[in-house]
This record gives structure tokens, sequence and C-alpha cells, in this order.
């Protein structure tokens, strides 16, 4: 994920995101035709809801009507106000700017990127994979040949003579990667991928409210459209996730901790990395609805890191907004239980205590209207990061190649579920960058070469990129970190719970099983791991630049169920068994 596994850092600049609501943004409502989400009542008449959409000036572009959302077009600078008050409206949020406008707006969205830049922890940065490229040893026997670089297949036993041995996946059991997109042409994906049910639930932005550039112009995409196949992904984040969690066992580079499942490629995401409300909630039901079995979800809903109901630095409006995308992605998340879908999610990046107050100054994250900024905001338990604190959705921090607790990773006692290695590139000796301390998957080739990341001869000319090839076929790889890492390993896991011990689906063919088994089975199969001693550990990070960054987490709980593991690391081998 990008947003739910980026790092709150305090190097932004702090006396504009420190800035009063309401000085942040110039006008409260937009002048120009706007995005909005609309969550209807339960049990109301959705003919009804749409005329009272209608009779405020509303133009209905997409709706679910599983879940009662609907994406709203209108130039009525009221809307907000016309229908929260109607019996028949449970909320409205505002989702983004219709087109562009002039690059004049009175303050730019530089504090914006400024605040993000920084913060995605698993995107490649010099700080975070500084470490040249070392080749990797002779793999086992029957390993693939890029295994001796995949540390983390051998924390949780996904190995030639752990898992694999046991159960590597059955190709009836369908897990939906709800993401940026996945590479299907991909060699290490392309044999588990499976076309027909995939799906692209999203559309790139061009630009944002300020007329500064997101994904950037339609007619520059590959396809010259912003509406993607469901086969590509053009952000990198997506295909790394389904490879850790299914590439297959054919001889090249890696294998994924379930490498006979079928991966469905259900983005939700924009090229960028922006995750919104409706896409999101399409998404899941349709997951429900097609049978996929395992979702992995490794990022939060923009633009909110967090959202909260009543918290005093937030606008009217934009509580209302926060408590519609609870609302709405809960509904969401419960159609997908019920009809079969084990959801698995990342805990994010923010290195915080979610279940203690911690400080957000990255939200909103994304221009709605001209000279919108972030602002500080102090977060409390009762918030809601979705869909991570959502109902029903398994989170898992992430582990480095020693067991600790990335240094990047949220905790909290009640918070993490489960852990699984994400990467952590200063868990080396000598607290200095390490990238083969992070974790490698899947990169697809077009993004490789689109960076200037190859050689003239289709080599690699960065650390943390890695090719492997096999009759003339050649695949890349990257290095990334972060708990968007952990989550598909934990997802891998129940994949394979569910290939073990699933039974017969009657509706969509294949296998399925209750969640709430695959759940518990989870838990009761992951390795039991304490808190460390001194409970209050602390990270050591020596930067290339010649700073040092020392932060300190607080580990509570016990054997049983802690902050920084939940109930365990999870253990492909162990669940299979």
């Amino acid at each position: 994920m990008k947003r739910a596994v980026v790092i709150a850092v305090a190097a932004v600049a702090a006396a504009t995101l420190a800035a009063p609501a309401q000085a942040r943004q110039v006008g409260a409502e937009p002048s120009r035709e706007t995005e909005y989400v609309v969550l209807y009542k339960e049990d109301v008449n959705a003919a009804d809801a749409r005329s009272a959409i209608q009779a405020a000036g509303g133009r209905i572009l997409k709706e679910n009507g599983a879940v009662g959302l609907a994406t709203v077009a209108t130039t009525n600078t009221g809307f907000t106000s016309q229908l929260g008050g109607n019996a028949l409206i449970e909320g409205v949020a505002r989702n983004r700017s219709v087109g562009g406008v002039p690059k004049n707006a009175p303050v730019s969205d530089a504090a914006v990127r400024e605040a993000l830049a920084a913060k995605a922890l698993e995107k490649p940065g010099k700080e975070e994979y500084g470490t040249p490229f070392t080749k990797p040893g002779k793999p086992a026997p029957e390993a693939e040949p890029l295994s001796e670089l995949q540390w983390d297949m051998k924390q949780i036993n996904a190995t030639v003579d752990g898992s694999y041995k046991h159960e590597q996946g059955d190709p009836g059991v369908l897990v939906g990667i709800l993401d940026t997109g996945v590479d299907g042409s991909h060699p290490d994906i392309a044999p588990n991928f499976n076309r027909e049910l995939s799906r692209n639930f999203t559309v790139d932005i061009p630009v944002d409210a300020n007329g500064d550039e997101v994904d950037g112009p339609c007619e520059e995409e590959p396809d010259r459209s912003c509406n993607d196949p469901a086969d590509v992904d053009e952000d990198g984040h997506g295909t790394h996730v389904a490879s850790s969690l299914a590439s297959p066992i054919n001889g090249l580079g890696i294998a994924g901790v379930a490498p006979k499942v079928s991966i469905v490629n259900l983005r939700v995401g924009s090229d960028v990395g922006y995750f919104f409300l409706q896409p999101s909630v399409d998404a899941l039901t349709y997951a429900g609805d097609v049978g996929i079995d395992v979702a992995n979800m490794s990022y939060y809903i923009d633009p909110w890191l967090s959202n909260c109901v009543n918290n005093p630095a937030d606008s009217p409006a934009d509580r209302l907004e926060q408590t519609t995308i609870i609302k709405a992605m809960q509904r969401a998340l419960d159609y997908a239980h019920a009809r079969g879908v084990t959801l698995v999610t990342a805990v994010g990046n923010q290195f915080s205590d979610l279940s203690r107050e911690y400080a957000d100054t990255s939200s909103p994250n994304f221009v709605r209207v001209p000279g919108e900024l972030p602002y500080s905001r102090t977060i409390s338990p009762d918030c809601s990061i979705m869909p991570i604190e959502g109902n029903h959705v398994i989170t898992v921090s992430a582990t480095g190649i020693s067991e600790r607790k990335s240094y990047g990773s949220n905790y909290g006692n009640g918070s993490v579920d489960l852990a699984a290695p994400g990467g952590d590139s200063y868990d080396t000796p000598t607290n200095t960058s390490d990238v083969t301390r992070t974790t490698l998957s899947a990169y697809p080739r077009s993004l490789a070469e689109a960076r200037g990341e190859l050689n003239p001869d289709g080599t690699p000319n960065v650390a943390r990129v890695v090719r492997d090839c096999k009759n003339g076929v050649c695949a890349y790889y990257q290095y990334l970190q972060g708990t968007s890492m952990a989550s598909p390993r934990a997802a891998g896991v129940a994949a394979l719970i569910v290939s073990k011990f699933g039974h017969r689906d009657r509706t969509h063919g294949g296998k399925t099983l209750n969640p709430a088994v695959v759940e518990t089975l989870l838990k009761a199969s992951a390795t039991r791991k304490d808190c460390p001693t001194p409970a209050a550990y602390t990270y050591t990070r020596h930067l290339s630049n010649g700073n040092t960054v020392v932060t300190t987490h607080v580990c509570e709980g016990n054997r049983l169920r802690n902050g920084f593991y939940g109930y365990g690391i999870v253990d492909a081998l162990r669940a299979v068994r």
C-alpha cells in the first residue's frame, strides 16, 4: 500500500501543517463540478435515495446497490448541507474534483507532496536501499533460483523443505489483490493469474484540484486512457504484493507463500497509489459475489489516515465525511465476510501505537479543493483507519530478518492480530541500511524501463532491482519493505489453510472455508513471540547522510498476545500440518 504503510515524520513544513482548520482551504465547498460519495440509510428504497440526490443537483455516476453507496457529480455548492438532513441519506463525503483547473491556486499542494513523498516506507529510497546487490548463493535442490534471497519465506517455513512439501495451494482457491493493479503478464505471475475474474474498479487521476499532476494525462498512458485494463500495474506495489503471495514454482525467480492458488486483480488504487472509498466498496462486494476466498488490502482509504467522528480539529463537513467512510467501508467488509471472504490487511507504517493517541500531520492527503493542505490532528483510539480497524479484518504487523518488529511498523496491544516478514533495511548488526534485509518480489519490466533502472542489455543498474532468466525469458524483481509486504504473506498462509481444509464451494466452484475458521487456524498455528526485553525497544538507524535516528516503541501484552506480534508470527508449515 501506499498510504496504509506510510510513515508519519515530523520533518514536514510544520507551520503549514499546523494551520487551523478554517485557514487550510479556500472556501468550504468547491465552485465547479465535484464528485461526492453518498451513503444511503440502510433498508431505504434506492429509487427514493436517487431522487433525493437528483433534487439536490446531483448526477449519479456509479451506484453500489449491495451497500447503498453512490458516486455523484454536482456543481451545487450546498450539496453536502442539502443532503445532510435528509432522512434517506446516511452520509456524504467529498471524493475528488472532476477535471482540472489552472495552476493558479493561492496555495500550492507542495506541502501535501512533501508530507507524502518522505513517508512511503515501501517505495524505493536512498536511505532504505543503499547497499549494492549481492549475488545469491546456490539454492537448495528444487528451490527457485532466487530463493536464497527470500529470508522472509524461511522465517515462516514457506520453503521446499517446509510447507511446499505438504501444501502449495489449490488453483480453485481465489485470492483477491485489492491494490494498484497486478501485472498479469509477468512471467512469475502469469501462470496463476485469473484474467477472467480480474477487474479494475478505479480510474487514474490526471490532476488534483490545484491542477497539479497526480497520475498524469490520460493521453500519455500506454493505452491512451485513464481506464486501464485489469492486467496492468503502473505503480508496482500490487504486483509485488501478488507475487509475495502466489508466485508459482516454475524454475524462475522466486516462489510465493501459496504458489498454486489463483490471483485475481481487484484494482482499487490509482497509478500513484490513491485509494478512495467507492472503488474499495465495489471491489469488496464483487469479491463476495464471485467467490473470492482471501482478500489482501495493503492500504488505507484516502484522504484521511484515520477517520474520526468527533475530532475537534475537523470541520463539521470533514467529520461527516469521515463518518461516511467508516460506515460505508464497514458495510462492504460485512458483505464480503458474510460471503466467505477472509479479509487481511497491513497495520500501517506510521511508527504509531494505535492503542494510544498519536499525531497525524498527513491528512487530508489529496487536494480536492484549491489550496487544501494537510493539518495537525491528534488521533485517539476511538478513530478508525479503514479498512485496518474495521470489523472482521485480520491486521498484520511487519518483522525484520531478526524477527524484531520492523522499525516503521505500527503496533498496539489489541490493534495487531498477527505478524509476518515485511522487511527492515536497518535490521543489521551495524544499524546501517542493507537492501537484502527487505523483501524481494515481482516487478513489472515496463516500470523498470520507464524509471531508467535497466542498462541497454536489460541488466539492472540499481541495487533494488534483480533479474532472473530462464530459456530466454527474463523476469524482474524489486526489493520493498513495509507492512504492505507483511500482509500478503499472512494472506498467503490463509490461502493455504483454505486449500488444505476447505470444502467444495457449491455456488462458485473451487473451495471455500468460513473466514472465522481461517482466522482461528491462522492464530492457532502462529509462532508465539514474546515482547522484547526490555519492553521499551529502541531502534537506531545510521543514515547515509551521516545522521542518526533513534526511536523507542513500547510493547505491551504477553506471549499469548501483544502489541508487536499479536498472536505470533504466521507459520505456513504449522498451518497446513
